[in-house]
């Protein structure tokens, strides 16, 4: 009797357990929400999705983390610590250049954490000492605190500008049947209204295609430092 009556409850208990969410931790969302954005991007990204992909449901996944941006900031944190610290040269206007240089090479091989950061106010705060650096250099080099401050957020736009261009660019590659608009939409008839793009227009690739971010970037920061040679 005991066995019989064992056996009829086996079925009721495989039947309570259907349904019932896979038990996850926040290191497996966390690496499947990094998955989606480098594959997918951010538009991608959605508390439902990952609950989704690993298993469980989107109520679930509130225990372990708070909202989207939450979610952002764990698959942040980190990311910088896989790239090693470059040693950094002691004069400040080469060591201003070479974070500028490691902050965009860095960034180059994670696209995704780009476009994440293009959200505003989220970071990973290990990569925060490109900031100390950049801003720290700045000083050292004759700029007043706010200068400095100001100097960082021109090059990060310098730095953010080239990334997502070459991305873009990279994309459109991608698809070699797509129609190319400029420079090919100039003409001779431009001449008059556009006489420099007019004139340049069949050398553009050739002008463009060997850009150096160095020496652009180098050329920016001397501009910058050019306001601690001048009186306040």
């Amino acid at each position: 009797m005991a066995e019989e009556a064992e056996k009829a409850e086996e079925p009721a208990k495989k039947k309570r357990r259907v349904g019932r969410p896979r038990r996850v931790d926040t290191e497996t969302i966390v690496a499947t929400a990094r998955r989606i954005l480098a594959e997918e991007g951010v538009a991608a990204l959605s508390m439902r999705r990952v609950a989704k992909e690993v298993g469980t449901t989107p109520m679930a996944l509130y225990h372990h983390v708070r909202d989207k941006d939450d979610l952002l900031m764990l698959t942040l944190s980190g990311t910088a610590a896989t790239t090693p610290r470059p040693e950094l040269p002691a004069e400040p206007r080469e060591r201003l250049l070479a974070v500028s240089l490691h902050m965009h090479d860095t960034l180059a091989r994670l696209p995704w954490v780009v476009e994440v950061l293009s959200l505003g106010d989220l970071t990973d705060k290990g990569a925060l000492w490109m900031v100390e650096e950049i801003v720290g250099a700045g000083i050292d080099c004759g700029l007043t605190s706010a200068e400095a401050v100001r100097a960082y957020r021109t090059i990060w736009h310098c730095v953010y500008g080239d990334l997502v261009f070459r991305h873009a660019m990279r994309r459109r590659a991608e698809d070699p049947e797509r129609k190319r608009y400029f420079p090919d939409m100039l003409t001779e008839a431009d001449a008059d209204e556009l006489p420099h793009l007019a004139a340049l227009a069949g050398r553009w690739d050739e002008l463009t295609g060997d850009y150096d971010t160095e020496r652009q970037l180098g050329a920016v920061i001397d501009g910058l430092l050019g306001r601690a040679e001048r009186p306040h």
